[in-house]
């Protein structure tokens, strides 16, 4: 974020990322998607966007690019804006990205570093795409199970930014989950907050199938870091199985908004999430005090 006056702050990001999905256009739509998201994850509206493409010069790649960049332009136009110009690159492997800019009033924005004692936290999309990505880059699921997934890799977090507007200020902080996961993601939001979290496991959302796929090791090596670097803030009850795990610490691509949210606005909020165009609005668990950044995770279904 960089404040330029009294009432204007513009917020600029950028990501990029190799193909995680078959179709270059979703493929795409999905990348435009991503990068706006850490935009609505401050309270930002966006205002354009920037393309960065690198892929290979043959012939067949080339026609790609085209539906991929399409893909990327009507997402943009979806969130009110449009894509200005980027830059290309000729690379082996195909990549493609977006920066976002965006602009609040500075009192506005949003942060991961308010969530007070005895917020609830509040998650807006299912988690469990890193793991079904994998599975179908290793063709142990087709394009077909992997639908659900992609619409929701696809919808912007704009409804979920509006819904928060809705419940300002009663909503403390928010982040995006992406590539370190929902426990990943939650732990920065503890650090930066001097808090810590306990979380229901039974109640957050996952994707059809994607127990199954972690038995049967489409693990992609990015959820594996973070499992192993939640091993240094978690505690696992005992009825937390493996799998389960491992989905917590699966690293997402286009995830929802995770927002720390007071008690008494939390039903407005997930209200207000439900009339959005927005696939999930559970509430997984609550800041607690604690050492600050731990998690603790438990499994409350009888």
């Amino acid at each position: 974020m960089y404040r330029i006056s009294d009432n204007r702050a513009i917020v600029a990001t950028l990501d990029f990322f190799t193909p995680i999905v078959d179709d270059a256009y979703t493929f795409g739509a999905i990348t435009a998607a991503n990068a706006l998201s850490d935009l609505y994850a401050m309270g930002a509206d966006p205002l354009f966007g920037l393309n960065i493409v690198a892929w290979p010069r043959d012939p067949e790649m080339i026609q790609l690019v085209g539906e991929a960049t399409q893909g990327i332009a009507d997402k943009a136009r979806e969130a009110g804006i449009f894509v200005l110009g980027g830059h290309s690159i000729e690379d082996r492997e195909p990549k493609l990205g977006m920066v976002a800019i965006g602009e609040a009033h500075p009192d506005a924005l949003l942060s991961n570093a308010g969530a007070k004692v005895g917020d609830c936290l509040v998650l807006t999309k299912p988690i469990g795409t890193g793991i079904l990505t994998t599975a179908l880059k290793r063709s142990s699921i087709s394009e077909q199970d992997m639908l659900e997934a992609t619409r929701t890799m696809s919808t912007l977090n704009a409804g979920a930014m509006a819904a928060i507007r809705q419940v300002a200020p009663a909503v403390h902080a928010a982040t995006d989950i992406t590539g370190f996961g929902l426990l990943g993601h939650l732990h920065t939001m503890l650090v930066a907050s001097g808090a810590a979290a306990r979380i229901d496991a039974s109640s957050v959302p996952v994707f059809e199938g994607v127990p199954a796929l972690v038995t049967a090791q489409a693990i992609p090596g990015g959820t594996k870091r973070n499992e192993e670097a939640a091993g240094a803030y978690t505690t696992w009850s005992r009825n937390v199985g493996s799998a389960t795990r491992t989905i917590l610490c699966d690293a997402q691509t286009s995830g929802g908004l995770l927002v720390a949210v007071e008690p008494g606005a939390m039903s407005d909020l997930i209200g207000a999430l439900q009339a959005q165009p927005t696939p999930a609005a559970v509430r997984i668990g609550e800041i607690v005090a604690g050492e600050v950044g731990s998690v603790e995770v438990r499994n409350d279904t009888p």
